[in-house]
């Protein structure tokens, strides 16, 4: 897992058509946090994608999430796996999972898959939470499950371990060194493009 502190990973992300943002196909850092509205939210980005079953099992709860803290968290969506090996996982697809669900938060494509690399994100769905340590700097505070419930252990879906972790944050409170790892698929690298903790 990507140590607690680490500053976030510098990205060059696409749009994903259909979903809220608009304008240029590509968003950058710089770009990102230069809206002032930005400055001063956590961010939150979850490793998605629009086939794993996973992923499905949350959907509803991650839009749950984005009512509760969508005005005071900043919540990206980062969808990573391979076009070429998972073609399910194009734009189109994404665009329909977050028109379904009513998402408001970007939905973006790591085409070169360099951010979830960066991220060492293991599988979909995972989750980072950063917090601001300064004008566009920010710093890792959470990286892991939802909570602990998966597809089929009939646990309830409460978001218990992230809810807990972005109130701390919002709080100014230290969040618990105790962090699961997220459980799910793992994510699709392109052929040949598997990290070196892959397999």
């Amino acid at each position: 897992m990507l140590p607690l502190g680490t500053p976030l990973p510098t990205f060059e992300l696409a749009i994903v058509p259909g979903t809220n943002l608009r304008g240029d196909a590509q968003l950058r850092t710089l770009d990102f946090f230069s809206d002032k509205l930005l400055l001063g939210k956590p961010l939150l980005v979850m490793v998605i994608c629009a086939h794993c079953p996973f992923v499905k099992h949350l959907e509803e709860a991650i839009a749950a999430l984005d009512k509760d803290y969508g005005n005071l968290v900043q919540i990206l969506a980062i969808a990573s796996n391979s076009l070429i090996t998972h073609p399910q996982d194009g734009p189109e697809n994404l665009a329909k999972q977050a028109e379904q669900h009513g998402w408001r938060f970007p939905y973006l494509l790591d085409l070169d898959q360099n951010f979830a690399k960066a991220l060492r994100a293991a599988c979909t769905p995972d989750f980072f939470l950063f917090s601001q340590i300064g004008e566009g700097e920010y710093q890792l505070r959470y990286r892991g499950q939802f909570d602990s419930s998966r597809p089929g252990n009939d646990l309830a879906i409460n978001g218990g371990d992230l809810r807990t972790a972005l109130n701390a944050v919002l709080l100014g409170e230290t969040v618990l060194i105790d962090q699961k790892p997220s459980i799910g698929c793992n994510i699709k690298w392109h052929p040949g493009n598997e990290p070196p903790w892959f397999g």
